[in-house]
């Protein structure tokens, strides 16, 4: 404790920010890996009916003054030194703070892409365009095949027209599903 009582007032208030949000944010983080403090444990404050922690980008919630409170006071125990103006010192650590905050919002995000339902589904292809590649019949009287661009992938479809023969190459619409099929017409 006399290493505190040594320290100029700032450094010292920094110095007892940075010592406990350390420690609770080591302490979230094992119980985020162990499977606790996920979705299912509310660890954030509610409010009028809207509850912050179903929603990850809300900007006030525990977690996110954990990772302020954090990337604040050790940026200011770093920078202590180095910047000799109090005012600019308090300016820097609140930014790199901010940055901190906006770092989670990032790795968030990207977690919650590969959350994202990304199965295939015929149905996705409706409306969208795609090139014959075997030539369709007329009038329903034969299968012919597509390629398809759903969800950043190509996939070769069976497809079926209700009007005349639509040769390979040309570009067709998805109009609709009958028997998993899909529909199209040229355009």
């Amino acid at each position: 404790m006399t290493f505190f009582e040594n320290l100029e007032p700032l450094l010292r208030a920094f110095w007892y920010i940075a010592l406990p949000v350390s420690l609770f944010f080591l302490l979230q983080t094992i119980m985020t890996f162990a499977g606790f403090g996920g979705a299912d444990v509310e660890t954030d404050i509610e409010t009028e009916g809207h509850d912050i922690g179903d929603a990850p980008f809300e900007l006030f919630t525990l977690r996110n003054l954990i990772n302020f409170l954090l990337g604040f006071s050790w940026s200011g125990i770093s920078f202590y030194n180095s910047i000799e103006n109090k005012t600019v010192l308090i300016f820097v650590a609140t930014i790199v703070g901010a940055v901190f905050v906006g770092l989670f919002f990032f790795i968030i995000k990207q977690m919650m892409k590969l959350n994202e339902n990304n199965s295939f589904s015929l149905y996705k292809a409706i409306d969208k365009t795609a090139t014959v590649y075997l030539s369709i019949p007329e009038k329903k009287s034969g299968k012919g095949k597509i390629q398809i661009s759903i969800n950043g992938s190509f996939h070769e479809l069976e497809a079926l027209t209700e009007n005349d023969r639509i040769e390979t190459g040309a570009v067709v619409s998805v109009t609709k599903i009958e028997n998993n099929i899909l529909i199209v017409e040229k355009i």
